[in-house]
């Protein structure tokens, strides 16, 4: 579904390889803000950024098209965790970056004072299914984390799209990450897009990055949004949504009951 196009406005950053950024900052324990942005507001952001930031660039890349499908129980317990701001919650997904054809089962969890813990490994499957090892990766990462949700039962229910470029801010060691082309497929083939907003999330490892600070001082404020949680609840008017009622009546294009 996603088509990477480049995006020139990125190329104003000098360029870090993937190596050295996940040298610099891996991040798979962190403090996450999302931020949601009308598209034009974009540029505003990118003219003051600190000087020193980089950008990812990988063969002399820079924007790159991902595609996640998210897995969850019968029960949809995943869903309805972070929709009642539960403090255990969880998100099992297979994330496909469609530009190298690279593969792998995700799991994320809530650490102490509401950091993200990801954890992954490489996997074999074409989406449909997380595979044998995949569930019992994911059961050992739950179970670390106290949840046991029915692992044998997660099954596929939700697939995004869209296209990411990444940025390193050296002064803090975190990541931004921009999100544009923004769609949700349900199994059934039902879609809906968010045509005319980009979501910004800063990725660090302290209470607020100079990027947070700059949103802030351009009138942004963190926004209660999930990729998996709000998406499914913008293509499922029965699920419960209260939460993203903002977010969905603002930016979703195609979110019935809104």
């Amino acid at each position: 579904m996603t088509v990477t196009t480049e995006l020139p406005l990125f190329h104003r950053f000098a360029p870090i390889c993937l190596e050295q950024l996940v040298g610099e900052a891996a991040l798979l324990t962190r403090l996450d803000r999302k931020y949601v942005l009308p598209a034009d507001a974009l540029p505003a952001l990118l003219d003051r950024m600190p000087a020193e930031v980089r950008a990812l660039e990988i063969g002399q890349q820079r924007t790159f098209g991902y595609r996640s499908v998210y897995f969850d129980t019968a029960a949809l317990d995943s869903f309805r965790a972070t929709a009642h701001q539960r403090r255990r919650r969880f998100k099992v997904r297979v994330r496909t970056y469609l530009d190298s054809g690279l593969d792998f089962v995700e799991v994320k969890t809530r650490g102490s004072r509401g950091v993200t813990v990801k954890e992954r490994v490489p996997y074999a499957g074409d989406g449909s299914d997380l595979g044998a090892d995949g569930r019992a990766y994911a059961a050992a990462v739950l179970a670390e984390a106290g949840l046991r949700p029915d692992v044998d039962g997660l099954r596929p229910v939700l697939a995004t799209y869209y296209r990411r470029n990444t940025l390193y801010v050296p002064s803090t060691g975190s990541r931004v990450t921009i999100d544009t082309g923004l769609a949700w497929q349900l199994p059934d083939g039902s879609t809906v897009h968010m045509p005319h907003s980009v979501i910004v999330e800063t990725k660090s490892g302290r209470a607020a990055s100079d990027v947070d600070r700059l949103l802030w001082s351009l009138g942004h404020r963190p926004a209660a949004i999930s990729k998996y949680a709000t998406g499914l609840a913008a293509l499922r008017p029965d699920l419960p949504a209260n939460r993203w009622h903002p977010v969905l009546r603002r930016h979703f294009s195609t979110a019935k009951g809104f």
